[in-house]
């Protein structure tokens, strides 16, 4: 049995008065997600910022205990602006020292096809792909791991990677913690939102593998 929404947004409430146990979540997450775990880290950025919201309104989600401290917005954005740098530059680092040794194992077998698309592009433009592949959700780690492994030096790929993630991560965390009411009040119509297109990228999905099949016979 699924939880519903009401104990969804009571266990979310919970990490408001517990700052060690978010960053330490937000940290977990982060790494887990730049090696394409399926822990989304756009998903974990607005998971903060509603963990944000809710503790700085203890009228609307009251501290455990008196005297509770809530967690702060500014320095949960700064730990997920960490979290997301430290684990791009891992993913930089493992292809910069261990190469194409580390995609013959097991796990990274799933990356083989994405690292040809992501090489060219990495040859083609230098460190400007490094940010290409911060905003691109399903590329980052072979994105990174090229950027690595062909060569493109730690102070340019941190320098545009931590620009892209400085424009795009904090921004996300501050939408949701100062406008957190409006998405709580609108959660439904939220959810109708995202099935609707969910839906609509599978149908294109489906209409591309059908579209390659017909061309093949």
């Amino acid at each position: 049995m699924g939880l519903s929404e009401a104990e969804i947004l009571q266990m979310f409430s919970e990490y408001a008065y517990s700052p060690a146990w978010l960053y330490g979540l937000i940290i977990s997450f982060m790494v887990a997600s730049s090696f394409g775990l399926p822990i989304p880290e756009e998903v974990t950025l607005v998971s903060a910022g509603l963990v944000c919201y809710m503790g700085s309104r203890p009228d609307i989600y009251p501290p455990p205990y008196e005297g509770a401290i809530a967690v702060n917005v500014y320095w949960t954005a700064l730990v997920c602006f960490l979290a997301v740098l430290c684990s791009d530059f891992l993913v930089y680092s493992l292809g910069r020292n261990l190469g194409s040794r580390i995609l013959e194992k097991k796990f990274f077998k799933k990356y083989e096809q994405s690292m040809d698309k992501v090489t060219g592009w990495t040859k083609k433009y230098g460190a400007w792909a490094a940010g290409v592949f911060r905003f691109t959700p399903g590329l980052r780690f072979p994105g990174h791991f090229a950027c690595g492994s062909l060569g493109l030096s730690p102070a340019k790929f941190l320098a545009v990677d931590g620009t892209a993630a400085l424009l795009s991560v904090p921004t996300q965390v501050f939408l949701v913690a100062f406008f957190g009411q409006a998405i709580l009040e609108n959660i439904k119509q939220f959810k109708i939102v995202l099935f609707v297109i969910l839906a609509i990228l599978a149908i294109i999905w489906l209409g591309k593998r059908w579209y390659k099949k017909r061309a093949i016979v």
